[in-house]
């Protein structure tokens, strides 16, 4: 069975994002998928502090919140980050999530060693949902950039194309007047289980 995990990276519960994701969470569960989410408002962790522990085991010394979403990444075979835009980027609390994720890259380019992963696990993919005020060209580009290196070192394939982007949305709630898009979160959750690998 595909484990599919979403990551809602906004700060306010029930809000745009959370739709979509639920949408694509919906989804891919009626696709067979086993989902689970995070809500990174609902945890309690620091950033990184470069203390570089990592580079040398492979693994974040800090004590917190982040071991739920090691183990809950570890076990995924899809992902999937859902995330409003803070000023052309992503609010705090997501950012230093994937800051704290500098253990999977060090495992990757300093240890060489590989991913966390059950023998005969299947390939692994990434997507993202954004949800932006603004209706600019660029709004989702430095996202897409992050989260490009994100899914490199958790060894996750991004699914760019399948990148769900939605602009001029911004007060809670008002996603609802766009449909289309939340058939389309549905539909991005269905086609996750599908992928082969």
């Amino acid at each position: 069975m595909v484990r599919v995990l979403g990551i809602l990276g906004s700060p306010r519960e029930g809000g745009n994002t959370e739709v979509l994701l639920d949408a694509a969470l919906s989804g891919a569960k009626a696709a067979g998928a086993q989902v689970e989410k995070i809500r990174v408002g609902d945890l309690s962790f620091s950033g990184c502090i470069e203390c570089n522990d990592c580079l040398e085991t492979g693994e974040c010394t800090i004590v917190d919140d982040m071991a739920v979403v090691y183990e809950a990444l570890e076990r995924a075979d899809r992902i999937i980050i859902a995330s409003p835009i803070f000023f052309m980027g992503l609010p705090s609390q997501l950012k230093a999530i994937i800051d704290r994720c500098q253990q999977y890259w060090a495992l990757k380019y300093v240890l060489r060693e590989d991913f966390p992963r059950p023998a005969g696990a299947p390939k692994r993919y990434g997507v993202f949902i954004g949800v932006g005020a603004t209706r600019g060209d660029r709004l989702f580009d430095g996202t897409i950039l992050t989260l490009k290196y994100f899914f490199d070192a958790i060894n996750a394939e991004p699914l760019t194309d399948s990148y769900l982007l939605v602009k001029g949305i911004d007060e809670k709630g008002e996603i609802s007047g766009r449909p289309e898009a939340i058939e389309a979160a549905r539909d991005l959750g269905r086609s996750l289980v599908s992928l082969g690998g």
